[in-house]
């Protein structure tokens, strides 16, 4: 066990298994039969949902909720602020195999050069039972609906749903779509304004949507 368990400013659950070397900030909690890898980094203030796996030296910043039954595997970097839901699978293996071709050996299990990284950038929220692929970045702020799967990169603010998930819109910082993307491709910039916050963006004809001051 690490000697995270002793510090009084970390809650672990006497049920978690937390390996050597993992660092966790202060505030943070993780909950029962949680399983915390070596040299994982989690950062302060952060919840460790029950029954959930981080693998081996994934780093998490400060703030992340991370819920029940999820897997982070080998390679994922959660910036701050980050949300995943129940049951959220992360993967990074394109070519997955137990073993070597004539079927004599399994495949050891270290990173190669088939192991990809993935980054889930800072506000973005995943919904629960979403499976990720590899070599993947989810923007700032971006939306990730429930049970979604996701083969490529998510751009900030974006909400994507679906089996491969697709972009269907804009969300706002503090959570709702503010606009519903047509079919057809815009032909100029447009803003968009938060019902809730206020908050402005602007819409490129490409999609891309920047934060206004």
């Amino acid at each position: 066990m690490s000697e995270q368990v002793a510090n009084p400013k970390v809650r672990i659950h006497p049920t978690a298994i937390v390996e050597s070397g993992v660092q966790i900030g202060d505030g943070s909690s993780v909950w029962d039969n949680a399983h915390i890898r070596r040299d994982a980094k989690i950062g302060r203030d952060c919840i460790v949902g029950g029954k959930s796996l981080i693998a081996y030296e994934v780093e998490i910043g400060d703030r992340c909720k991370i819920n029940s039954n999820v897997y982070i595997c080998f390679g994922v970097t959660l910036e701050q602020g980050v949300m995943i839901g129940a049951g959220t699978i992360f993967t990074n293996d394109r070519f997955p195999r137990a073993t070597t071709p004539d079927l004599q050996s399994l495949r050891g299990s270290d990173p190669d050069e088939h192991t990809l990284l993935t980054r889930v950038r800072e506000g973005a929220s995943v919904g629960a039972g979403v499976i990720i692929g590899s070599n993947l970045t989810i923007g700032r702020f971006a939306m990730v609906g429930m049970g979604a799967i996701v083969t490529k990169d998510v751009p900030d603010f974006h909400l994507v749903i679906g089996n491969p998930a697709r972009s269907v819109g804009v969300v706002c910082r503090c959570g709702p779509m503010i606009h519903r993307f047509e079919e057809q491709t815009p032909t100029t910039l447009f803003e968009c304004v938060c019902a809730d916050c206020q908050r402005r963006y602007q819409v490129g004809i490409d999609r891309s949507v920047t934060e206004l001051e």
